[in-house]
């Protein structure tokens, strides 16, 4: 009886072992809230260059990210942040995006398909040209150490 139990802590202790990821996930929000944001700021100003609309600097787009996972842990997997972003105007503005992360600290943000203020996955410019939507779907990576 008595290695019957030992048996079944050991199992209990490897469980929790399992469980716990071995450790403390280096992928956490705020360090994907801090590649998000200024990923998305950078490219407002181009994307909006690409359609022939007004110029807008980079400096002068603020965005504030707040990313969570469904079950409120850290680590590589799915993502949602969502993002506020103002640009000269001051005019609020909020979009979701769901994220993959992986282990290595790059992730694809893409659009939620949710109300937002981005359009599509493609744009039409000024001059008529269809072009790719670089604010519908976009990468970036972090040092997740």
């Amino acid at each position: 009886m008595g290695s019957h139990i030992h048996r079944w802590l050991l199992a209990a202790v490897a469980a929790a072992f399992v469980a716990s990821g071995c450790g403390k996930s280096p992928i956490t929000s705020t360090r994907i809230e801090t590649a998000v944001a200024p990923t998305f700021g950078h490219l407002v100003p181009l994307q909006l260059s690409r359609l022939g609309l007004p110029a807008v600097p980079a400096s002068d787009i603020n965005v504030i990210a707040a990313c969570h996972r469904a079950d409120f842990t850290s680590g590589a997997g799915d993502w949602v942040c969502t993002l506020d972003w103002y640009g000269p105007n001051g005019i609020p503005l909020r979009d979701t995006y769901d994220l993959s992360v992986g282990t290595d600290g790059c992730y694809t943000a893409a659009v939620d398909r949710g109300e937002g203020h981005l359009g599509g996955p493609t744009n039409v410019a000024s001059d008529g040209r269809i072009l790719r939507n670089l604010l519908y779907t976009f990468d970036g990576c972090f040092d997740p150490t």
